[in-house]
């Protein structure tokens, strides 16, 4: 296929408040060996106050493939859905202003779209710390640890191609847009997870493809990742009700953690049985962490000892998150402080 034959990709990236990042992944794409010609980038951004608007605006004058839109909104649906409407690719990639993608990563990953004949393809993403302290590295860790992500094969990675729920970054037919719809406005966070499930549920097909890798700088502190992923859990319950299901038991695992550990702690003054399953809990937790834990020791005691912390964070955010979007008078999105954290 020459390329005049390819198709147009759009890339949208939403972000906000993005300075520290922004430059270095409009880079990583204007450098890729898909051809400029065919390819637009749109920067989806919420108002940034931080300079990352300033940013964009150069880069679109140096590139014409750059273009800057707002998102009034600020929240990352909303800006992808101003990306797709204002878009002319026949292939959509949803992209993180968080991450940095290889030369090759939209000619492959639009060559997989043909080969598979999937509706959506995505590679697998390496985390990487923010910053070179011990809590940054020790979260990075934790997001690329099937302690810290369950099987979630886009993190923790595949030895070959699969079928999968949802996929990071991915690549889609602009057919599907047509076909079911945009992002969900409601959903502040997982609004992925439910356009890929309506997606699947419409009898559409995701692909993971293992050898094709970007890379994402995690959170720095531990309370930038307690307050994302305690909206990672929010949201689910909303999104597994308007997809109709629980996409998979991963996303109940740390919510039912919560419960046992708060009913036990409840039961143990009580009844001898709620000491043990206290016990029982506490014990084979702290087990797992701890060994989890001794992979950080090759950065050094302070990280082994962040990766310790980094776990329970991980887990009892999401956990309490999935619990309070549990009740129906909670579960609007309207309802909780938007976090303009990008993707």
């Amino acid at each position: 296929m020459t390329a005049a034959q390819l198709p147009k990709v759009s890339a949208v990236i939403p972000c906000r408040n993005e300075a520290r990042y922004i430059g270095a992944c409009l880079d990583s794409l204007l450098t890729c060996d898909y051809p400029q010609d065919r390819l637009e980038i749109l920067v989806a951004d919420g108002m940034s106050d931080d300079g990352t608007r300033e940013i964009v605006r150069e880069y679109a004058t140096r590139h014409p493939a750059v273009r800057l839109l707002d998102n009034p909104r600020r929240i990352t649906p909303a800006a992808m859905n101003v990306g797709v409407r204002q878009s002319t690719g026949a292939i959509i990639m949803p992209m993180g202003a968080h991450a940095l993608y290889p030369p090759d990563y939209i000619t492959r990953l639009v060559a997989a779209l043909d080969e598979t004949g999937a509706d959506n393809v995505g590679g697998v993403l390496v985390t990487v710390p923010a910053d070179d302290t011990p809590v940054a590295r020790a979260l990075a860790i934790a997001l690329s640890h099937p302690l810290g992500v369950g099987n979630s094969y886009f993190r923790i990675g595949a030895t070959e191609r699969r079928v999968v729920d949802t996929v990071p970054f991915g690549c889609y037919r602009r057919a599907v847009f047509d076909r079911i719809g945009l992002f969900d406005e409601d959903l502040v966070r997982n609004q992925d997870d439910e356009l890929n499930g309506r997606l699947v549920r419409q009898g559409g097909r995701i692909v993971l493809i293992p050898d094709v890798v970007s890379r994402y700088f995690a959170r720095s502190s531990f309370r930038q990742v307690w307050r994302m992923f305690f909206q990672y859990g929010y949201f689910k319950p909303l999104a597994a009700r308007k997809i109709g299901r629980v996409l998979t038991v991963r996303q109940l695992v740390p919510a039912l953690f919560v419960v046992a550990l708060a009913a036990s702690a409840v039961l143990a003054p009580w009844l001898v049985a709620g000491r043990w399953l206290l016990a029982a809990i506490a014990t084979t937790y702290l087990a797992a962490i701890s060994a989890a834990a001794l992979g950080g020791l090759r950065y050094g005691a302070r990280c082994a000892l962040a990766l310790a912390a980094a776990f329970p964070v991980l887990h009892v955010s999401y956990g309490v998150g999935f619990l309070a979007g549990l009740w129906p008078q909670r579960a609007d999105a309207r309802r909780v402080a938007v976090v303009p954290l990008s993707r």
